[in-house]
């Protein structure tokens, strides 16, 4: 099966890595060690080679290692569908990010083209009981995943509100104005709202498929009067409500507005309403079910997991179960954890590596007689 992998990973000045270079092949990576030793950090560097903010949502600025010159680089050797490739993502000292592909410099989305990266963290353990936007940007996420033009669109849609948005706190009253910015903000939106629409359907339908230890979830997007499924209803909605909108301040009708709504469907509950380990258990079984979903479409491939301390609410069937089906899938993944023993069970080729906090940042020592895997 064909699968997206980091063969190579080398960061400069990022985070608490001053220099770090890993050489794993294309195998899987387990990185043990205590709180603050640097191993969400590898995991983030690798989400920078994939569009977006990373999988903590930081600016380019937060991302350079404290104390130090400012700036920061990470360079990989990845493969894929698309071939082998070099990939590097940096910024300088008061820039914003830059990306390159084979030495060319290239925008931000030509990285998706190149490689596909899930992951889940422990911040997202609140995806169910937090606000709307959190699911709102993982569901753009996933479906980003399965079609790349969605970022495009998002921004599209973004850009055109937030001058929406000028206008009404400015009163200007002239309809003139907003025409054109709502046949945009519509045009997007349909856009928006097909490709949240297929990614729900593809996660269920990759879930209603699968053998897993995991829990079904089933999925909603609400508030679909307002997401602009019909760019043209969205265009008069927003018109209609200019003066409401002009009273807020804000646009209050939109993609922007709509939520995910998911429920444990052996149980009948509602997420929100599920005990800790059980959110974990639907977000880890959408994870996978989007990640069998992308090796199911045609030229299709396996994506690269980022998984951060993912078996910190599991119990041993069910962190066994986990490894199992990354197996099972052949992902690359990447995982953190602060006892060696949560990887017990890991059945894949990996290599299996130890953060610790040094005087000069965080080091890596190989585990388990990975020998040269690992260079400073």
């Amino acid at each position: 099966m064909t699968r997206h992998a980091v063969e190579t990973l080398r960061l400069v000045q990022f985070r608490s890595h001053a220099r770090c270079a890993i050489d794993c092949g294309g195998r899987s990576v387990l990185v043990v060690g205590a709180n603050g030793a640097g191993k969400t950090n590898l995991l983030e560097a690798v989400s920078m080679l994939s569009p977006g903010r990373g999988l903590r949502g930081a600016p380019p600025e937060a991302l350079a290692r404290q104390p130090g010159p400012g700036g920061w680089k990470v360079e990989a050797e990845i493969s894929g569908p698309a071939g082998r490739h070099a990939v590097a993502s940096w910024a300088r000292p008061g820039q914003g990010r830059q990306v390159a592909v084979d030495g060319k410099a290239v925008a931000q989305l030509a990285l998706a083209e190149r490689l596909t990266v899930l992951w889940l963290t422990p911040a997202m353990d609140r995806l169910w009981a937090e606000g709307a936007a959190d699911r709102r940007r993982f569901l753009d996420r996933v479906a980003m995943s399965f079609h790349p033009a969605h970022a495009a669109a998002t921004i599209r849609y973004e850009k055109a509100m937030r001058e929406r948005n000028r206008l009404l706190r400015e009163d200007v009253r002239d309809a003139a104005w907003y025409l054109a910015l709502e046949a945009q903000m519509a045009d997007a939106a349909g856009t928006i709202t097909a490709n949240r629409r297929d990614a729900i359907a593809r996660l269920m339908a990759a879930q209603a498929d699968a053998a897993t230890a995991f829990p079904r979830a089933e999925l909603e997007l609400l508030a679909p009067e307002q997401s602009g499924a019909a760019g043209g209803d969205l265009a008069a909605l927003l018109a209609e409500g200019r003066a409401r909108d002009r009273a807020a301040g804000r646009t209050l009708a939109g993609p922007h507005r709509a939520d995910l709504r998911a429920v444990f469907a052996e149980k009948g509950t509602e997420a929100q309403l599920c005990s800790t380990g059980e959110q974990k258990a639907l977000l880890i079984s959408l994870i996978l079910a989007n990640a069998r979903a992308l090796a199911a479409m045609p030229g299709g491939a396996v994506p690269v997991l980022l998984l951060d301390e993912v078996a910190a609410h599991l119990d041993r069937e069910r962190r066994a179960a986990l490894h199992e089906e990354v197996a099972a899938l052949g992902a690359q993944a990447w995982m953190t954890g602060t006892d060696a023993a949560l990887f017990a069970d890991f059945i894949a080729p990996a290599l299996r590596l130890r953060a610790e906090e040094g005087p000069q940042g965080s080091r890596l020592a190989p585990a388990e007689g990975c020998g040269a895997a690992v260079t400073r």
